[in-house]
């Protein structure tokens, strides 16, 4: 990987402090979708394990069921990195808009 998650063009922030957040956050993701995207997503929790695992988990296979329910295409990539000193972040951005941009 020649370039960091955090450089990718993003189209909206989450910032998720709960389970509930990420259900939310996911709902409004697949409602507004990935096709025809040159951004993506990106994803904050806060550095607590425990609650950043569960929130990753939420959005991750969210994501991929409410495609599949909404019979778009689900070749969505993500990355989960440390984004400052008190945030996990997941960015989340289609396949095809990751070619678009030459990554």
């Amino acid at each position: 990987m020649d370039f960091h998650p955090k450089d990718l063009p993003i189209f909206k922030t989450y910032d998720l402090k709960d389970e509930k957040d990420a259900a939310s956050a996911v709902e409004d993701m697949v409602k507004i979708g990935f096709q025809d995207k040159n951004e993506g997503f990106r994803v904050l929790m806060p550095k607590e394990s425990k609650i950043a695992k569960r929130i990753g988990y939420t959005v991750t296979t969210g994501v991929t069921h409410g495609l599949r329910q909404k019979n778009e295409i689900r070749d969505v990539r993500y990355w989960t990195y440390h984004h400052d000193s008190d945030h996990y972040a997941i960015v989340l951005i289609s396949n095809s808009a990751l070619t678009k941009l030459g990554f």
